[in-house]
């Protein structure tokens, strides 16, 4: 099997199942921003190459220097358990927070641990959400396929706003699209009447993102 290396460490095999790197050469970088722990025993993480060896406190501040001016928003009366998808889909769209609206607890493993690398916040009702919207000028875009949404991929999403989805079966409740200046609906061409929000929060970041981030 052929190796592949470069300037900025030793060599690898091109072909691997093993996830992440191991233990960094010495001399190791003393910058402050690499973890001790992670160059003495491999960066194991699903992180970009750029972040390898950096601790979870260095990621976030230079995550937060380029974030964008999109928030993510999920309610959770049920314990939904599409939150994590939604979280790690955030992440990678690089959303400024992600909002979850109702109880605190939602099963974290479906957010392969990208929720140590975003802003969460909790609101307990509709109302403190959409109170909280209001207070920062953000308007709420509603992803829900009701009567009266309009095509997404037809819209001209605002930069700066939040997306709201809501949970697996019921979808959002009826404060929940009240409280949108809009609703925004995912073009569906087979027989399911609708997406779980997982997959839903995935397609309705990528537009915005589509219409919004530069691609070099």
């Amino acid at each position: 099997m052929a190796d592949v290396s470069d300037d900025h460490g030793p060599a690898s095999p091109a072909h691997s199942n093993t996830v992440g790197v191991g233990p960094h050469p010495q001399p190791w970088p003393t910058e402050p921003h690499f973890d001790p722990e992670l160059l003495a025993g491999g960066d194991r993480r699903n992180v970009v190459d750029r972040y390898r060896y950096w601790t979870v406190e260095a990621i976030v501040d230079d995550l937060d220097l380029r974030r964008h001016g999109l928030h993510v928003a999920i309610e959770n009366w049920e314990h939904d358990f599409n939150i994590g998808t939604v979280v790690r889909n955030a992440n990678a769209f690089l959303a400024a927070a992600v909002h979850i609206i109702g109880p605190h607890r939602w099963d974290r493993r479906g957010a392969m641990s990208t929720h140590r690398y975003q802003h969460l916040h909790h609101h307990a009702t509709i109302s403190a959400f959409a109170a909280w919207a209001a207070e920062q000028s953000v308007p709420i875009v509603a992803i829900d396929n009701i009567e009266g949404s309009v095509p997404i991929e037809r819209t001209s999403l605002p930069r700066e706003c939040v997306l709201l989805f809501g949970q697996e079966g019921p979808g959002l409740s009826p404060e929940a699209n009240a409280a949108a200046s809009m609703t925004c609906a995912i073009t569906q061409f087979g027989s399911t009447r609708s997406l779980n929000a997982g997959v839903a929060s995935g397609i309705a970041m990528y537009e915005w993102a589509r219409q919004h981030v530069p691609v070099a």
